[in-house]
């Protein structure tokens, strides 16, 4: 089971006021859940402009840190830009896989927004109809899609799509490997972006961080 977490927020600096979640089983999208959720500070207007979630809708709600425990119970929890959801929420006994990561390494060149990524790759989806874009519910519904797609697309499970999220380290940013060994990736794409575009293409043992740094490097060169 993979469980497509996401949150609406009072700013970009936190107060969790929604968390929603869909489980992606067997290639099925099921068990929807969602909480309005009471913040810890007033939403911000251009918060509420979005998602369009009012202080009396939340009013008298339970905070996130009571709400939350009917979310846990999965291993991989799955968001969209994951590093902020995860940051929102209290600890998730869980590994993280972030789908935007993910569209990135698969798709590069493309705007990676949720409701972006619906539509460029033609995703199959029908969240609840009674909600819009960048409510909870409707977007795990997206995320969740876009999982599927991913999955498809790849052949990645779940234990490889969680380790090609892993943040790029710093020995990451040198090639270990090869006529540049030791040399900084960066200074390598500027002088020679055709070796590291070969090795995109050529090498399959990549470890998928260094992977990642190669892309970040060249496309800073293009």
């Amino acid at each position: 089971m993979l469980r497509v977490i996401d949150t609406e927020t009072c700013g970009l600096q936190g107060g969790v006021v929604e968390v929603a979640s869909v489980d992606v089983i067997d290639g099925q999208i099921v068990n929807p859940m969602s909480d309005l959720i009471l913040p810890d500070r007033p939403i911000s207007r251009q918060a509420m402009a979005v998602h369009r979630i009012t202080e009396a809708m939340v009013r008298g709600k339970p905070t996130i840190e009571q709400a939350i425990e009917r979310y846990h119970g999965s291993a991989f929890y799955v968001a969209h830009n994951a590093s902020f959801d995860r940051r929102m929420l209290p600890e998730m006994h869980g590994e993280w896989i972030c789908t935007m990561t993910l569209a990135r390494q698969l798709w590069p060149g493309i705007k990676y927004g949720n409701q972006a990524l619906r539509h460029s790759l033609k995703l199959d989806v029908t969240p609840p109809e009674d909600l819009h874009a960048h409510r909870a519910l409707y977007d795990c519904y997206v995320t969740a899609a876009l999982l599927l797609r991913i999955m498809e697309t790849s052949g990645w499970d779940a234990a490889q799509m969680m380790q090609r999220c892993q943040p790029a380290t710093p020995q990451d940013d040198v090639l270990p490997f090869g006529k540049y060994r030791g040399q900084p990736v960066a200074a390598i794409a500027r002088k020679d972006p055709g070796y590291l575009k070969w090795m995109l293409d050529n090498v399959k043992d990549l470890r998928p961080p260094l992977r990642q740094a190669l892309r970040k490097y060249l496309s800073q060169t293009q």
